[in-house]
């Protein structure tokens, strides 16, 4: 466990090498204010890079995975629109070309008046890589500043699975 993990988790000691967190062992109560902070902060760094010219609606998402690492997505349009990615999924796919499936949270950047969750597509998605007795967090926020904290079983309570 690294320095940077003890100081954003409140875990292990300095050379424990105890291994990586795992998504089971990142309750959502330890989220703390700091780290997501951190986290949007990734969010509309993303943001930034979006390619939004036909809805003019950039969007920016960070994906945190079990040890701190962050991943960051934005959208991406096409004129054909069903091509278009959205930035929750970008960044849940950005973790997993990176071999990562130990996702504690996601935050979602927009410059909305007021907040927008993920699509139905997203949370299927962030539900794909959720753990039933610890859920993945989602992190909105918009222009105002309001900002909302909830699991992805409260975004998406009966998820679609083949299991």
């Amino acid at each position: 466990m690294t320095p940077m993990q003890e100081n954003r988790w409140g875990r292990g000691n300095k050379g424990d090498m105890m291994g990586e967190l795992t998504q089971r062992d990142v309750d959502h109560r330890e989220l703390t204010q700091a780290l997501r902070a951190e986290l949007l902060a990734a969010a509309r760094e993303a943001q930034a890079s979006a390619y939004a010219p036909y809805s003019n609606f950039p969007v920016g998402a960070a994906v945190l995975l079990s040890d701190g690492t962050i991943c960051r997505g934005c959208n991406v349009e096409n004129a054909s629109f069903g091509l278009t990615i959205c930035a929750e999924r970008a960044a849940v796919f950005n973790a997993i070309s990176d071999g990562r499936m130990d996702i504690a949270a996601v935050a979602v950047v927009t410059s909305a008046a007021k907040l927008c969750k993920p699509c139905g597509a997203c949370r299927q998605v962030i539900a794909e890589f959720s753990q039933a007795d610890n859920p993945i967090i989602v992190v909105t926020t918009c222009a105002s500043g309001e900002t909302a904290m909830e699991t992805i079983t409260d975004l998406l309570p009966d998820t679609f699975t083949l299991l």
